[in-house]
């Protein structure tokens, strides 16, 4: 695995990829890819970075897997391909954005006109083996998202970070609330949909509200 990392990201990650447990991960997912399918494809593990300049980053959304079904990770959290089935965390994301902003429920599933606009979609684990959700979990990969929440926090001002779910609410220790502004609520997944958890959290309104105050523009959703 090449490590195919936009250069605007390198002044502020080098230091980790020279570690030895980073070494170890890209020794894991070599082995990983060479004998057995994975997701996403190899060329796209690092697609939120490449679609997101460092300078750029103005949102950031925590995932915690990719998905594991065949055709549908593309590298950016809660994304799927073009002409891929919505899963069901993506359709209550579409719907509460219908819901919040009056949009209309999109065709396409594929997050890139989110990350282009200067939203990090992350995920923790960055690769996933197929159809066995958690396979990459606690190889590493963990240790270096967090380092890049450490990067963005420490380096940036003003990046509104929305946390869903308990996953996700646990990085905000790595993140400095008295330069950015940190949105939670419950994780779109049914689950936590329909006890209550997700629908009317408004985090795209008020998202826009908190950019507008510091870039003039909002994010068109």
């Amino acid at each position: 695995m090449n490590i195919d990392i936009h250069d605007s990201w390198k002044p502020y990650l080098e230091t980790e990829f020279a570690k030895s447990y980073f070494k170890d991960l890209i020794s894991f997912v070599n082995s990983e890819y060479a004998n057995n399918t994975c997701f996403p494809p190899e060329n796209e593990i690092f697609n939120a970075f490449n679609h997101c300049k460092f300078e750029d980053v103005k949102v950031v959304i925590i995932g915690q897997d990719p998905y594991h079904g065949d055709g549908q990770a593309n590298g950016l959290c809660f994304s799927v391909n073009e002409g891929m089935k919505h899963p069901p965390s993506l359709i209550n994301i579409f719907k509460e954005i219908e819901r919040d902003l009056g949009i209309p429920y999109p065709v396409s599933g594929n997050l890139t006109r989110w990350a282009d606009q200067g939203v990090l979609l992350l995920n923790a684990t960055l690769t996933v083996r197929a159809h066995e959700a958690g396979s990459h979990q606690k190889k590493g990969w963990e240790l270096f998202t967090d380092f890049v929440i450490k990067s963005i926090s420490e380096n940036k001002n003003h990046v509104v970070f929305l946390l869903w779910g308990g996953y996700a609410k646990k990085k905000q220790k790595f993140i400095d609330s008295q330069k950015h502004q940190i949105l939670t609520t419950g994780h779109p997944s049914p689950l936590s949909a329909n006890r209550g958890f997700w629908f009317e959290n408004k985090h795209f309104s008020k998202t826009n509200f908190l950019l507008e105050q510091v870039f003039e523009a909002p994010l068109k959703w």
